[in-house]
């Protein structure tokens, strides 16, 4: 499918933006009790790993790696979820989660767990900071 980019209306509100880079945009889900971050490739009509090219799926798993790597100096993750899903929204993202042993959830995942729980501008901006800081330039 061609056509340009357009992220899918439910991604847009439940996250924030955090970041672009040379394939993916990267965002933060708007939930404090889970730090947890949204990578969109920019492709159109993509909705699985393997409808991108080789050199895009090289490319995001690549940057699925700078971002994990980002998000667990950025919280001091015990362990980290990432994951493809695309049950509720088709369009191709990836989802990068901090796990605590100590959060609302552990050890099951994150889904359907309880009410999330908005960050106030300040944690999220200090959050955001933290994470741009530890990806590579």
């Amino acid at each position: 499918m061609s056509g340009a980019f357009i992220l899918d209306l439910r991604l847009a509100v439940d996250t924030v933006p955090v970041l672009a880079l040379a394939l993916s945009d990267i965002r933060l889900m708007n939930d404090t009790r889970f730090p947890w971050l949204i990578m969109v490739p920019r492709r159109p009509g993509k909705v699985e790993i393997i409808d991108l090219d080789v050199a895009d799926r090289a490319l995001l798993m690549e940057e699925i790696a700078a971002v994990s790597h980002a998000l667990k100096a950025a919280t001091g993750c015990r362990k980290l979820n990432i994951g493809a899903l695309g049950n509720a929204v088709r369009q191709l993202h990836v989802h990068v989660i901090a796990r605590q042993t100590t959060d609302a959830a552990w050890p099951n995942p994150v889904w359907g767990v309880g009410k999330s729980v908005p960050y106030r501008s300040d944690e999220r901006n200090k959050l955001i900071e933290l994470i741009r800081t530890a990806l590579p330039t």
